[in-house]
């Protein structure tokens, strides 16, 4: 499976969904993209967590409908410029983790199929930045060269000042 599939790109999404979840993952170990990916994404996502609360705690997550909703709100407005990055696109899955765990609090829906959320979360990748990935190496070539160790400090403080700007974005509808 090439890495800039959307196979692949699912199967990042819903490894994150059950890393924020802290669900066991049976089998091979995750690919070191993904490995990467929830590094990182979980970093940012608790970032904004604690400095965003009062703003994610005002937003209505009661469904996975209202949940795509807001994902999509969010991320329109992030790309709205045309700008792709890989620092934009670790905000995706960050945001991802923030709804799974909110629509979780909510519990409206007690047997909320949150595998859906990785499929719109991976359909948005694929639709958006699917194209530039590619050309930038794909998931294990350019993702994984971009966060090794070695450049993660700066680039990790590249994302969590992008993840901050979307999510003060959420105070628009919320």
């Amino acid at each position: 499976m090439a890495d800039g599939d959307f196979g692949y790109v699912l199967m990042l999404a819903q490894d994150y969904m059950k890393h924020v979840l802290q669900v066991t993952q049976p089998g091979a170990p995750p690919s070191r993209a993904s490995e990467l990916l929830q590094d990182m994404a979980f970093s940012v996502q608790g970032e904004v967590e604690k400095k965003l609360q009062p703003c994610l705690d005002r937003f209505n997550v009661a469904s996975v409908d209202a949940a795509r909703t807001v994902f999509h709100q969010v991320m329109e407005k992030e790309f709205e410029d045309g700008v792709i990055n890989w620092g934009r696109i670790v905000t995706i899955f960050a945001f991802e983790g923030i709804l799974i765990k909110k629509i979780l609090q909510e519990r409206v829906a007690p047997d909320v199929d949150t595998v859906k959320i990785s499929y719109f979360v991976a359909e948005f990748v694929m639709q958006h930045t699917g194209e530039w990935i590619r050309r930038n190496g794909g998931w294990e070539n350019g993702f994984v060269r971009k966060f090794e160790p070695k450049s993660g400090w700066l680039t990790f403080l590249e994302v969590t000042g992008r993840i901050c700007e979307i999510l003060s974005l959420l105070k628009q509808y919320y």
